[in-house]
């Protein structure tokens, strides 16, 4: 079993998630209880590998030898733990950014479409999901991502607040899309053509310089979505719809502690 291959994660970054999981948990096993069905440090990796690879819970359960009814226990119990352990290594915006400006875009994170939960369905993506909103350098360096749940059908001038991204880039220049016009801590935007006018040259310039420089966030978004289960490749988040934020929170620490740590 590679696990290099399936969390995604050095041997010396695995040990230590290990320790830190194990400082927050202790022992999957009680005093005098039965061995259990899979150890602590396999368990880990089990779990970062669903989030990594986003298989499904039987087949995960295959690869480590356990049934898909430990695969879902572990889950529950594992998947909180892990946002904690990795939750430090999460820089603050300006430790990436510099004294540079920060891109932001929105992307949408396939799920299923739960009947019972309103607004999941993104006309624009043509999918039901969450709007998770991301923030990048100049060079394609991811900075921040919200770290709150949106639903898919909120656009992204709303997501930009109420995903707590807003708040992460607090005086610091940002620059969006059109989907930016007139809010609030996104200082600046394409310029819009008005109805009947064609735009300046100059206006123009700004507009296609502007748009090369964007594609940086694109390139930041698609890395971001190499954690597959916040991913449309190789599925969809398959998870009750309530644990979706906790488990983006845990992503996004994982992402950071796979670049630092």
């Amino acid at each position: 079993m590679d696990l290099d291959v399936l969390t995604g994660l050095s041997s010396g970054q695995r040990l230590v998630l290990y320790g830190r999981c194990r400082e927050l948990i202790g022992q999957i096993a009680k005093p005098g209880g039965r061995p259990p069905a899979i150890d602590l440090y396999r368990s880990v990796m089990m779990v970062v590998c669903l989030m990594r690879k986003n298989g499904t819970q039987e087949f995960t359960g295959a690869v480590f030898g356990v049934s898909q009814s430990t695969v879902s226990r572990r889950w529950d119990l594992l998947r909180p733990v892990i946002r904690r352990a990795v939750a430090s290594f999460i820089p603050h915006p300006r430790e990436i950014l510099g004294a540079g400006t920060a891109l932001v875009d929105g992307t949408i994170t396939p799920t299923w479409d739960w009947k019972h939960v309103p607004d999941l369905f993104s006309k624009k993506a043509g999918i039901a999901g969450m709007n998770v909103q991301v923030a990048a350098t100049l060079s394609g360096n991811i900075a921040a991502i919200g770290p709150f749940t949106v639903h898919g059908a909120r656009h992204d001038a709303h997501a930009f607040e109420a995903s707590g991204l807003k708040e992460l880039l607090e005086d610091i220049p940002a620059a969006g899309d059109l989907g930016y016009v007139g809010v609030d801590g996104v200082s600046i935007v394409p310029v819009k053509r008005a109805a009947g006018c064609d735009l300046r040259d100059c206006d123009a310039e700004f507009n296609t310089a502007f748009s090369r420089m964007r594609a940086a966030i694109e390139r930041a978004i698609a890395h971001f979505k190499t954690w597959r289960m916040v991913s449309g490749e190789g599925g969809r988040y398959r998870a009750p719809i309530n644990k979706f934020e906790d488990t983006l929170q845990a992503i996004i620490g994982l992402m950071f502690f796979r670049a630092f740590a």
